[in-house]
């Protein structure tokens, strides 16, 4: 019976797809996040070609560019989303993404790359609130939380699994080629959008409270006042720092590792993003029966220490050794991002969901634009040591976010806020 009855628990967001407009939107989202993977280990083997040298500086500068662009764009997406035609904004984003990847093959100066990632993600940050918003409006109320649950279930799993994925296409293809692979996933993605009845993504919603976006820097700091007050989920987003801390250096140092120390070729750095990839598939779907604890530390702590132990020791080993490593850090990122979504999910009330998922959203990114620089300075500063420094430097983070942020205990009430808002 405890079996069936966790299966169901995990099928249940699964149930969302019954709602042919919301799988159609769904689906869209997913080979749009495919693609966004496809983008960043096409340009970890087209920063290598400008050198070894630059590299990491430029892959470094390129992610920050990126997330800088979610940070600073992703609160007017918000406003815009109420009004304009939210489906005009889905797949005028898609197509102009298209075009912006399908120059990328034909760069010949680390600038344009620069320009390019900025401009393409403005694009991004523009569709993820605008999808977020319509798909209150698209899917019964009874789906509401098993179609949020879903979204943001695969965009964590995506996100982590999703280099390794792009890794084995970069077998196949080469630096450049990968990007019109990329490009062929923003048409498709659009064509999907393109199937949406219009009348129904800009429709009134009928629950004002879970239908409200993110919209306006009042929602965005009350909803940072929710995540930061909330001892559980404030220790899960400090742990999310200790991740984004290794996990910039596993995809800012991997491919310069792969080829110029280890002596392989591109394929080696594809299997071995791969192998980062299975690894967080597996502990994407065994997460929930490893933690069940209300605080979900066990996930969080173990998942954390394993990403610093596993990139730790990463310069002094071969290959093989490399990709049992990069296995156990896929294993580790998963198990020490997973959880914030779900803690969200249990610990605040429905109707101010919306506006902590949307912080959330913003935080995770701003530790990746710091990690990002750092990860770039250890590879280029100390390229036969960059693993051992990152390293480092997320256990000593993971010891000071359990001396500072560990919560005493779980709140016995979920859903009631623990800060003054």
């Amino acid at each position: 019976m405890s079996l069936k009855n966790n299966l169901s628990r995990l099928l249940e967001p699964f149930q969302a797809l019954k709602s042919r407009v919301f799988a159609t939107l769904y689906f869209a989202e997913t080979i749009s996040l495919l693609g966004d993977a496809v983008t960043w280990v096409g340009l970890a083997l087209l920063a290598y070609q400008f050198g070894r040298e630059q590299s990491a500086v430029i892959l470094s500068t390129a992610l920050t560019l990126r997330v800088l662009a979610f940070i600073l764009f992703s609160p007017v997406a918000g406003v815009l989303a109420d009004r304009i035609d939210r489906k005009k904004i889905l797949y005028v984003t898609h197509f102009i993404r298209m075009g912006i990847v399908a120059c990328l093959p034909f760069v010949t100066t680390p600038w344009q790359i620069y320009g390019l990632v900025f401009t393409l993600n403005v694009f991004n940050a523009f569709f993820t609130p605008t999808y977020k918003a319509v798909i209150p409006q698209v899917i019964d109320t009874r789906y509401y939380r098993q179609a949020i649950g879903l979204s943001t279930a695969t965009f964590q799993l995506l996100g982590v699994l999703g280099p390794g994925l792009a890794g084995l296409l970069a077998i196949w293809f080469g630096a450049r080629d990968i990007f019109f692979v990329d490009a062929l996933s923003f048409v498709l993605a659009g064509v999907l959008i393109l199937l949406l009845p219009g009348e129904l993504l800009n429709r009134s919603p009928t629950d004002e409270g879970m239908a409200k976006p993110l919209s306006a820097w009042s929602d965005v700091m009350r909803g940072a006042k929710l995540l930061f007050g909330t001892p559980v989920i404030r220790f899960a987003l400090a742990i999310e720092f200790v991740s984004a801390m290794a996990g910039a250096q596993i995809l800012v140092n991997t491919i310069s590792h792969v080829k110029d120390v280890l002596g392989r070729s591109e394929v080696y750095y594809g299997w071995v993003m791969a192998a980062f990839g299975v690894g967080a598939t597996l502990a994407a779907f065994l997460s929930g029966a490893l933690d069940t604890s209300p605080s979900r530390r066990i996930s969080l702590i173990s998942g954390a220490f394993g990403l610093g132990v596993a990139i730790i020791g990463a310069n002094y080993v071969g290959y093989s050794v490399l990709l049992v490593l990069w296995l156990c850090a896929g294993l580790g990122q998963s198990l020490a991002e997973m959880p914030s979504e779900t803690l969200i999910g249990e610990q605040i009330d429905a109707s101010q969901q919306g506006k902590v998922f949307g912080s959330h959203f913003a935080f995770s990114h701003l530790w990746w634009a710091i990690a990002y620089p750092i990860a770039g300075f250890t590879g280029s500063r100390f390229p036969n040591q960059n693993f051992f420094y990152g390293g480092l430097l997320t256990l000593a983070f993971l010891g000071i976010t359990l001396l500072v942020f560990r919560p005493k205990q779980v709140p016995t009430n979920p859903g009631t806020p623990t800060f003054p808002v």
